[in-house]
């Protein structure tokens, strides 16, 4: 919630992802609530179009961590999101990155990781949560990233007035363009609406900068150590048999969407991207054009994967309440009476 006088607040981010299929986006939300304790972003929307209970559940589990829940008993608000889950008519299977974590047990048998996402109710419908998120935000002060198919985006899309919400309210969209069978293949439809209606400037993390920019695996054992139990980590230890390095797709839209203005990347020409019918695809250039790839910078390497290492393995940080001291007295319910 925002007050009057208390000035605008650092960006609201908007995360869409198919959690669960490949392990970039466990790492870019890790990325994002890094940024989030150093208050360079604020998590505000997390939503999922990989149709499974499980997925929803690993992105709860997650923000729960973040918010103190098993990384340290501290009070936290506003960390612990209702999660948008795009039921896609069809459950999808369950994958190791999700079940890995969420099966992993206390000595006395208790999950080590909670999270309140038993059935589809208990999930939110990711157009009208997506949407909210952009009400909330003071104007030119959302920015979104796309970190799979387009269909939760594009359900906020098609609510009516959306376009001019999104006009005012969002600066750009950051695509992750891993391999088309992963993001975009799945709703082509979706896609291509998407890049021809949204009104605002969208930038491309394209495959290049996945393979060039793999996280290094040895990070999980070493600057994640600090937590005798990462959902991140075990996910990553769950995705595929140790030792073994990230692509790195998400992660590299949530930097370029959280500090466009440290040069990490290059840019393309400006211009208008289409996509194909299976899934791929094309920048025509043009000066007028308000879509433009990121461009792999070798001599930034070094200095992304830093990023990527100390950010993403970052220790939570509270957020405190963005009430004034009058404001928060104000807001305190009652207290109950005492009994006698």
């Amino acid at each position: 919630m925002q007050f009057p006088g208390q000035g605008k607040p650092p960006a609201g981010i908007i995360f869409d992802a198919d959690m669960g299929n490949t392990i970039d986006d466990a790492l870019a939300l890790a990325l994002l609530y890094g940024f989030d304790g150093k208050k360079e972003a604020r998590v505000v929307s997390v939503s999922t179009t990989k149709s499974n209970l499980k997925s929803a559940a690993f992105c709860e589990a997650v923000g729960r961590f973040y918010a103190g829940a098993v990384s340290g008993a501290f009070g936290s608000f506003s960390r612990t999101l209702p999660v948008g889950l795009d039921d896609g008519g069809k459950m999808a299977e369950d994958t190791p990155m999700l079940t890995g974590p969420l099966s992993k047990t206390a000595p006395d048998g208790t999950p080590v990781y909670q999270h309140g996402i038993r059935k589809l109710t208990d999930t939110a419908e990711p157009g009208a949560l997506i949407r909210n998120a952009f009400t909330a935000q003071h104007d030119q002060n959302c920015i979104v990233i796309l970190a799979g198919p387009a269909t939760n985006l594009v359900k906020a899309l098609s609510v009516p007035g959306a376009k001019d919400l999104i006009s005012r309210k969002v600066r750009y969209l950051v695509f992750a363009d891993s391999p088309a069978e992963f993001h975009l293949k799945p709703d082509v439809a979706g896609a291509k609406k998407l890049f021809a209606e949204w009104p605002t400037p969208i930038f491309a993390a394209g495959d290049e900068l996945g393979r060039e920019l793999a996280f290094p695996g040895a990070s999980i054992e070493k600057d994640f150590a600090w937590s005798q139990a990462h959902p991140v980590a075990d996910a990553y230890r769950a995705y595929r048999t140790m030792p073994y390095d990230a692509p790195s797709w998400a992660m590299a839209a949530a930097l370029y969407a959280v500090r466009p203005q440290e040069g990490y990347f290059k840019l393309s020409e400006p211009g208008t991207i289409t996509v194909s019918d299976d899934g791929r695809l094309k920048l025509a250039p043009s000066s007028g054009g308000k879509h433009r790839y990121l461009v792999f910078d070798p001599a930034q390497k070094e200095r992304i994967l830093k990023t990527y290492t100390e950010v993403a393995s970052a220790k939570p940080v509270p957020r405190l309440p963005r009430f004034r001291p009058q404001q928060q007295q104000q807001a305190a319910p009652p207290k109950p009476p005492v009994k006698e």
